[in-house]
């Protein structure tokens, strides 16, 4: 895969005011992964776990925005979840089919108390793939 600085992003916002508290998460998907065979095939396995997320998402306040690389081609299908100043996870080693299991880890971190996905009830894709967990700027030390 070609890569340049410049990656697109695409915002598919989910609104539907069902749950407030979802309205400060964000799921990304990157839609350019591959599937585990590696396939140039389009649509890319990453568009297709993007759709799952969307259709996971629906009714739910929630933004599910894709964008063209994560970086995490190692660990194949990747998404990420962010909430306003909290930490941002990285996820890999996903399924086209985990949208549910995002949409589930979403919620959960929307109602956290402590800015972390917690570790009971997280779906286990979410537990087995995770592969960064990013403080957010004002926790960072010299």
């Amino acid at each position: 895969m070609e890569r340049d600085s410049s990656f697109s992003a695409e915002t598919a916002d989910i609104s539907s005011g069902r749950d407030e508290s979802l309205a400060g998460v964000t799921i990304i998907v990157c839609a350019s992964c591959r599937d585990e065979t590696g396939s140039d095939a389009h649509p890319r396995a990453g568009a297709l776990l993007a759709e799952d997320t969307r259709r996971a998402a629906s009714g739910e306040d929630l933004h599910i925005r894709t964008v063209e690389c994560l970086g995490n081609c190692k660990r194949r299908l990747s998404a990420a979840i962010l909430r306003d100043g909290c930490w941002s996870y990285v996820f890999g080693d996903l399924a086209t089919t985990s949208g549910a299991d995002l949409v589930a880890g979403a919620k959960l971190f929307a109602t956290s108390t402590d800015g972390l996905i917690p570790w009971r009830g997280r779906p286990d894709s979410l537990k087995r793939g995770l592969v960064a967990r990013i403080p957010p700027p004002d926790l960072l030390k010299d």
